[in-house]
């Protein structure tokens, strides 16, 4: 469904049932040039088992209209304007990768809106290369490459979101490129990328949220590694946050290459003991 965020309409995947704000609500943010097809196992599953389910595309990416977010604290007050479009009180943040850092951002402004925070693909400071940056700017079809070469686990994984005979590895760089084209006013994996590298406020944020977490990391990950999300671990435990970390033996994309334990993980703490 379309809904108006920022004076600009906005793409949201309701799991393909219909959007009800009376439920309780699940928000998916994608990360660097992706949208919310990403999301596709995790979000149908979820909007099939009673919570109302947005997976957004984000201002300037896939089917979503407006400016793409120079920033992630941009891109969590966009968040924030998306609530109130939906008129949604209160609801559940779910990011990926860069999408992490602007749920992270907005829950902790969002203070109790937010019910629960899940952060996949995870790192503060999320720092990226000069190489990479420049690969980006100059050359962004390499770039997307070696992303998706560095996001994998392997490159022929087992039965994954599609089912079997899915070429993961090809989807994703087919839907880089995709919303790469989408946007040809803008170099959005350069842009991305950059907000990403100078996000500075991941500790700050943590400390002033008032919502459970869950931390979702892929052992194999070469994109942002396990250590890399060591100093917000620390700094919840440090503050005393309600803190649940989950290690899955794969790469970047949790969601594709691990679809099922990802949903679990993921449905387990929005909802603790729900059979399957």
């Amino acid at each position: 469904m379309y809904l108006t965020v920022a004076n600009a309409p906005t793409y949201c995947y309701t799991g393909g049932k219909p959007f009800d704000a009376a439920l309780p609500t699940v928000v998916f943010i994608h990360g660097v040039v992706n949208d919310h097809s990403v999301w596709v196992l995790q979000s149908r599953y979820l909007a099939h088992h009673g919570f109302n389910v947005l997976a957004v595309d984000l201002p300037g990416h896939g089917r979503s209209a407006g400016e793409a977010p120079a920033s992630v604290e941009a891109a969590a007050e966009w968040v924030a304007a998306l609530l109130d479009a939906a008129c949604v009180q209160q609801a559940a943040l779910v990011g990926h990768s860069w999408g992490s850092l602007i749920a992270l951002q907005a829950a902790s402004q969002l203070k109790e809106r937010v019910t629960h925070l899940v952060l996949v693909g995870t790192a503060y400071p999320m720092q990226v290369s000069e190489t990479l940056l420049n690969e980006a700017l100059h050359d962004p079809q390499q770039a997307l490459r070696r992303i998706n070469v560095f996001s994998r686990s392997t490159l022929a994984p087992p039965p994954s979101t599609l089912g079997p005979g899915t070429w993961v590895f090809g989807a994703s760089l087919a839907l880089g490129r995709r919303i790469q084209a989408g946007n040809p006013g803008v170099n959005l994996l350069h842009r991305g990328f950059m907000a990403c590298n100078q996000y500075a406020h991941g500790e700050a944020a943590l400390h002033a949220l008032t919502c459970p977490v869950l931390v979702v990391l892929g052992a194999k990950d070469q994109m942002t590694p396990p250590r890399a999300a060591h100093s917000l671990i620390a700094a919840a435990h440090a503050a005393g946050k309600a803190l649940q970390v989950v290690n899955l033996p794969v790469g970047h994309h949790q969601m594709t290459e691990a679809p099922e334990a990802t949903l679990v993980a993921i449905r387990d703490f929005l909802r603790p003991g729900t059979p399957v």
